[in-house]
């Protein structure tokens, strides 16, 4: 799967990067690095996160060939950025998806610090609308979805990208997207396998929150397994290939526990850095700990330097 991911991630940051040249200031995105940043997040067999690890439990393996780790941080002082995207198309007035979406950003910035920690809000249907620019002051989100009102096709995936490609100027060193969504996707021009690739080159881990009913996730669950038949790779890939999770909003409860797992994990990674290859080309990356017991979740690789 990796292999055909590596793929596919070339073909579509080559894609994305002459679309972009043509709509955009250059340099958008950074095709190629000389240290590679890696944003680390580690569990147990029971899903409880390990913040207790050293450099020298870490092995990094940039296309299966062992590299020294450069840096290695697990201070939980550091800024975080977050760019939330809330999908305000058409499908998302059935049921209470939308009023669960609003609860979610609510316990976001109810978890955020003020001053020190940044959150840009985003919403989408056919296309990215800015509700609220990157600001420190995560207060500001109050209200921001009050006057929300579902309509229209859904570009997903498409609204992933364009948010990957704003997160991409700012500095925090732990920043992730975070998308509030019912999960289905009907006008995107790009995959989920596409807009992994453009997440994963500025080291952003994709969120995925799933809000809806609960007869919604078995659906989900049906879907995902005639995708392991042999459909295409859908929202769980992406955000595991970014480093990112899927995870599930039934109700309020639901949002408050989930926001803040998402905000303690991104406040407990391990960021590690290594030096970048010098062949100009997609490099997959596999960390692993010494433990084998233990899960870990980081992006796929990176484009190297040229």
């Amino acid at each position: 799967m990796r292999t055909l991911f590596a793929v596919v991630f070339a073909a579509a940051f080559c894609a994305f990067g002459l679309a972009a040249a043509s709509a955009q200031p250059a340099a958008t995105f950074k095709s190629s690095v000389d240290v590679v940043p890696i944003s680390v997040v580690v569990h147990d067999g029971r899903g409880r996160m390990i913040t207790t690890l050293r450099a020298a439990d870490f092995e990094v393996l940039d296309k299966g060939e062992r590299r020294p780790i450069l840096t290695f941080q697990t201070d939980d002082a550091s800024p975080i950025t977050l760019a939330v995207v809330v999908d305000v198309s058409g499908s998302m007035r059935l049921s209470s998806k939308l009023t669960y979406a609003r609860e979610v950003v609510r316990r976001l910035a109810m978890n955020l610090e003020d001053g020190r920690d940044e959150v840009g809000l985003f919403t989408f249907d056919d296309a990215l609308h800015e509700q609220q620019p990157f600001t420190s002051h995560p207060a500001s989100l109050d209200g921001a979805l009050s006057h929300a009102d579902p309509w229209g096709v859904t570009s997903l995936y498409d609204a992933i990208a364009d948010t990957a490609r704003r997160l991409a100027t700012r500095p925090a060193p732990r920043r992730a997207i975070i998308v509030i969504t019912d999960g289905i996707d009907t006008s995107s021009t790009l995959t989920a396998s596409e807009v992994s690739a453009l997440a994963s080159a500025i080291d952003a881990p994709v969120y995925v929150v799933a809000t809806g009913p609960r007869i919604d996730r078995a659906g989900y669950l049906e879907r995902a397994n005639s995708r392991l038949a042999g459909k295409s790779a859908d929202l769980q890939d992406l955000a595991a290939w970014t480093g990112g999770d899927l995870v599930w909003v039934n109700g309020a409860d639901d949002a408050a526990v989930r926001a803040f797992q998402i905000l303690t994990e991104l406040r407990h990674q391990y960021l590690i850095a290594i030096d970048s290859a010098a062949e100009g080309d997609w490099r997959p990356i596999d960390v692993r700990v010494r433990d084998r017991h233990l899960t870990v979740r980081a992006r796929s690789g990176y484009f190297s330097k040229h």
